[in-house]
């Protein structure tokens, strides 16, 4: 999952079950390090999704740094969209 705001800001998450309590921040960039995680992400057919105060939020975490408990929710709202598009994708891609 990458997310991203109107400052070109993008952080992009992955999340491991086998190993991972929680998300981790996988990527995260500016301006042009922003255009180069979302260019991967579209190649990639990766789920983009765009909050700029989560972005925000997201930004000052470290890389490789698990999400903290606060944010919890949020990510499981945005988990949540990206499951329903990928089921509404399958059944596109079925007819």
């Amino acid at each position: 999952m990458t997310l991203n705001d109107d400052i070109r800001r993008a952080i992009a998450l992955g999340y491991n079950p086998d190993s991972d309590r929680a998300p981790r921040v996988m990527a995260k960039g500016l301006g042009p390090v922003a255009d180069a995680i979302l260019a991967i992400a579209k190649k990639h057919d990766i789920h983009l999704h765009q909050d700029p105060a989560l972005a925000r939020s997201l930004y000052v975490l470290e890389l490789g740094q698990e999400i903290p408990e606060e944010f919890y929710v949020a990510i499981a709202e945005v988990l949540a969209f990206i499951f329903r598009m990928d089921k509404k994708m399958k059944v596109r891609r079925s007819r």
